[in-house]
Order: structure tokens, then sequence, then C-alpha cells
């Protein structure tokens, strides 16, 4: 999997093989299903009600969700704990949201991309499209990184990650985690400017 991110005119471009492309579909639904459905506003309710609504004031006692929805001022007094709770109140439902459409771009344009040669295909993406790719990449390296238990020892180049025999069962989802931090430090770069 050494596909990587080149810019072009209004955004970027990766040759993707059938299976990296499967790959990442997968993961992005996953994350989907992690996340959970949005909250639309139910036939005959007032949609600016829904931009109201509050929504959870406790953590997420799954470990992923608790990293893709941190405390905001950590929790070591009651005053930050109460602080945190009513950001999260009033945040948590929008940054779902956010999260929710940047894994269901990446779906989409998985889905649009047209076959090419040698069973691969090239997805092209807008500016606003990388920055939604972005935000999915950085989710799931977020979510994968947590269910590995990753600490920044084991991301260095000396690091005990690409040192895993291939016996190891978390060997194919250590792969993607590192694959996947490639293409997103790739399309990042092509986001730069010059």
């Amino acid at each position: 999997m050494a596909g990587h991110f080149e810019a072009t005119p209004g955004g970027a471009s990766v040759a993707l093989d059938e299976v990296e492309i499967a790959i990442l579909r997968s993961l992005a639904v996953q994350l989907l299903e992690l996340i959970g459905p949005g909250d639309e506003p139910a036939d005959g309710e007032d949609p600016l009600a829904a931009l109201f609504a509050e929504g959870p004031s406790e953590p997420p006692t799954d470990p992923a969700l608790a990293r893709l929805f941190p405390e905001a001022y950590g929790d070591e007094d009651k005053e930050l704990r109460e602080a945190s709770s009513e950001f999260r109140r009033f945040t948590e439902n929008d940054l779902r949201t956010r999260k929710r459409d940047d894994a269901l771009a990446v779906v989409r344009t998985l889905d649009a991309l047209a076959p090419v040669a040698d069973d691969g295909a090239v997805l092209s993406l807008t500016t606003a499209e990388c920055h939604h790719w972005l935000g999915a990449l950085n989710d799931l390296r977020l979510t994968i990184g947590t269910r590995l238990e990753v600490s920044d020892e084991d991301e260095g180049q000396d690091g005990s990650l690409y040192r895993l025999p291939d016996s190891d069962p978390r060997k194919p989802m250590v792969m993607a985690y590192l694959w996947l931090g490639a293409l997103q430090e790739t399309l990042v770069e092509t986001l730069m400017p010059d």
C-alpha cells in the first residue's frame, strides 16, 4: 500500500487499488457505525429546535469514542469536570455531525470512483473533499490507535509498531494504521502553500 496523495489544480489525487479502496471504505463505514446515527429532526419536528438540542454531558465509556470526543478541560477537579460537562453538552452533537460528514465524504468519493487499468482507480478530490478526508483519516487513526493502545514511543521509526512479527494478530491493523498515517501526511503536504 504505497499510494500517496499528489497535489492537483484545486485539490489532490491518489492512485488506489481495489484492496485499498475496500479497506478505506470498510474503515469509514465502521467509523460511521462507531460514531452513531445523526439526530435528524423527526417528521413534523421543528428543524430549528434540533439546532438547539443539548447533547450528552458525560464522556463516552468506549475508549475510542472518548478519544474522538475528549474532555475539554480535563477532570482534575470538580470545577473542571463541570466545565467539561457543560462544554460537551453544547458541542458534542455538532462534533459528531462533522465527524459523520467527514466519514460519509470518504464513502461517497470512493463509491463514485470509476475503475481504470490494473484493477485500480485514481481518486481525485476537491479542496473541500480533501478537508473531509483529512478529518476522517485523523479520526480513523485515533480510533485504531486507541484500539491498539498505541503510544508515542510505538510510533517512532524505531518503535515497536515497525517490528511486529507477522504472526502478531494486531499486524493487519497496525499496517492499516501506518498506511493511513502516510496517506494523511501526504494529503497535508498537498494542501500546504508553496
